[in-house]
């Protein structure tokens, strides 16, 4: 057996266009484009990276982007100062506010400032607590893109046994929430889980978000099972590298998203996903650009 790659460029690619071609109906009908206003503390290299190809992608789906770039000696109550005025901005749909964040700055406050109806990420806990609640609104846009990845091969979840390795707040805890939705049972592994290959063999759809190259081993996976592998690591060659044993994952799953070229990509389409969905939520439509 040899997996079938499930294409996460091509996917995105899918729903980055479906964003664009609905903001164009809205632009012919007389609405604004939606905006996602962008803030950047600092000049970390990986979080202006990010932030750039994100900026890129609204602007390729007609998304309004309104940057903030601003020092690394940016205070905690400058941050939420503009965080405020973005909430109380009626032409500003979305807020995403890049993390990490510098030291002096609590990310928990952050997130929690940003109004639950432009949290475009899906962090605030108004937000995750209604997805625990079964009434989700905007979702995490990984995990939501992992259930987009699911269904565009046509794999349903539900009643199916799924592991989840990895407990994080940005990827493995709103996931667990997403495959409970969908009807699966799903079990999750963590830094205090005993016995990782047991739980490894018994998954029929597997998702790892550890990043720990080479965690999971190839000779693990279940026969046939759908693999979907979030972890990244930037090796010393400079190379990519997932959790998971690609190649002899490969032969042994029937489905299996590579690293790169996978789950990455869908965060970022997702993150536009929210953004237009945000938009279209809004009870006032306001015509004029936001300042």
């Amino acid at each position: 057996m040899t997996a079938h790659l499930i294409d996460g460029k091509a996917i995105a690619a899918e729903v980055r266009e479906q964003v664009r071609l609905t903001v164009e109906d809205r632009l012919a009908s007389g609405l604004r484009a939606p905006a996602l206003a962008t803030v950047l503390i600092g000049d970390e290299p990986a979080s202006q990276v990010y932030v750039r190809n994100k900026r890129r992608a609204c602007a390729a789906a007609g998304i309004r982007s309104i940057d903030h770039n601003l020092p690394a000696t940016t205070t905690e109550s400058e941050l939420l100062a503009l965080i405020d005025a973005c909430n109380r901005n009626e032409g500003i749909d979305g807020i995403l506010v890049q993390l990490p964040l510098p030291g002096h700055i609590d990310p928990a406050k952050v997130v929690s400032a940003i109004h639950p109806d432009k949290d475009v990420d899906g962090f605030h806990p108004l937000t995750f607590g209604l997805l625990a609640l079964r009434t989700p609104r905007l979702r995490p846009c990984t995990s939501a893109g992992v259930m987009r990845m699911l269904e565009r091969i046509d794999v349903d979840p539900k009643g199916k046994h799924c592991v989840v390795l990895g407990a994080s707040n940005l990827v493995g805890r709103p996931l667990v929430l997403e495959l409970l939705l969908s009807g699966a049972t799903v079990t999750v592994c963590h830094r205090f889980t005993a016995n990782l290959e047991e739980h490894v063999r018994q998954a029929e759809i597997l998702t790892s978000a550890v990043g720990q190259p080479g965690l999971v081993r190839g000779e693990w996976i279940r026969p046939g099972a759908v693999v979907l592998d979030i972890g990244i690591t930037r090796m010393s060659d400079g190379k990519l590298r997932g959790d998971v044993e690609f190649e002899q994952a490969r032969q042994r799953a029937s489905w299996i998203a590579p690293v790169p070229g996978g789950v990455g990509p869908m965060t970022v389409a997702m993150l536009l996903q929210n953004t237009l969905d945000a938009a279209q939520s809004q009870t006032k439509e306001f015509p004029n650009e936001a300042s």
